[in-house]
């Protein structure tokens, strides 16, 4: 009777190493519920954290996502973005598109103390900003998702790959579709995440030859947009404007409202609707609000799936500006 009781115990046992095995792996995939006995309370302290922030500043939501979106376009979404540069290691703050224009790593660190008062040394960096760039949206008026989680950090970081994979704001339509198809995204992912500018502003850097030399644009936005972003390179490059021209501070559909009327601030922002393949997603989006948020969500989940690293794979960063 004795021998079908140590047959099933070694099955077990062999599952049981079987798990752990792949749990050491790179084959781990990532899970909704991935801190559902190791840190329940995440997502209490990212909220929270996300809604001081925003209660202080509201621009920091759209801030929180940038971040998550840049981040993952480079090495996948692993948190190397995060990494401040040293005498002996250059990250990517300072490569072109995040240099003086990407910011909210004080909320993030803020965020990742917290947690690791609760929690030490079990939630990665990567997955406290994948949560943050969720509840941003949300705490601002958009959707919430369940956030997939189990990535770890990247010991390393890519400076050239800032500079060549995030597309600039000057992109036509063919190179921001080629951006992500190469990072597995796809046009309807494209215009969809695009719709985050629904929130945050810009810099007079990144828009001023939209609002000076080109004719995609209506002449009084223009006007508008110039009395507050000189001609001349060099002078109030850091000058704001909101992305969205009416609720900046809202996450809902007027972005795609501003760009049949041609009151998209960036060109790369206007190249959604100027007669190419993606006029009738952005009608779409102006007329269904709720399909724009389904698209929107689907894009954030794909994005989160770039490239994690998972298992064995990068570590679990205490302080998230440097490796452990």
């Amino acid at each position: 009777m004795a021998r079908p009781s140590c047959s099933i115990g070694l099955a077990v046992t062999v599952m049981v190493l079987l798990v752990l095995a792949l749990a050491g792996g790179s084959s781990v995939q990532l899970s909704e519920s991935f801190y559902s006995y190791s840190c329940p309370g995440v997502f209490d302290a990212v909220k929270g954290g996300m809604q001081s922030a925003i209660a202080q500043e509201k621009r920091i939501g759209a801030s929180i996502v940038r971040l998550f979106f840049h981040d993952c376009f480079v090495q996948g979404c692993d948190a190397s973005l995060l990494l401040d540069d040293t005498p002996s290691f250059q990250g990517e703050k300072t490569a072109t598109p995040n240099n003086g224009s990407v910011r909210g790593f004080e909320v993030i660190d803020a965020i990742k103390s917290a947690v690791e008062t609760i929690c030490p040394a079990v939630v990665s960096c990567a997955d406290i900003l994948a949560i943050a760039a969720r509840d941003s949206v949300a705490i601002l008026g958009g959707p919430s998702w369940d956030v997939k989680l189990g990535r770890r950090d990247s010991r390393t970081a890519s400076f050239s790959g800032a500079n060549n994979n995030i597309p600039p704001p000057t992109s036509g339509l063919a190179n921001l579709t080629s951006f992500f198809a190469a990072q597995g995204l796809s046009q309807t992912d494209m215009v969809a995440l695009s719709g985050s500018h629904t929130i945050g502003q810009a810099r007079c850097t990144n828009f001023r030859a939209h609002i000076y030399n080109e004719t995609n644009i209506d002449v009084g936005f223009a006007m508008m947009r110039q009395s507050g972003c000189p001609s001349t390179s060099g002078s109030g490059d850091s000058n704001l404007a909101p992305l969205d021209l009416q609720t900046p501070t809202v996450f809902e559909n007027n972005y795609y409202k501003n760009l049949v009327v041609q009151k998209g601030l960036l060109h790369s922002d206007q190249e959604l609707f100027n007669g190419g393949a993606t006029d009738s997603l952005v009608q779409t989006y102006i007329s269904s609000q709720s399909t724009f948020f389904a698209d929107f969500v689907t894009g954030m989940i794909k994005m989160g799936d770039i490239s994690p690293l998972t298992g064995s794979n990068g570590e679990i960063r205490t302080n998230c500006r440097r490796v452990n």
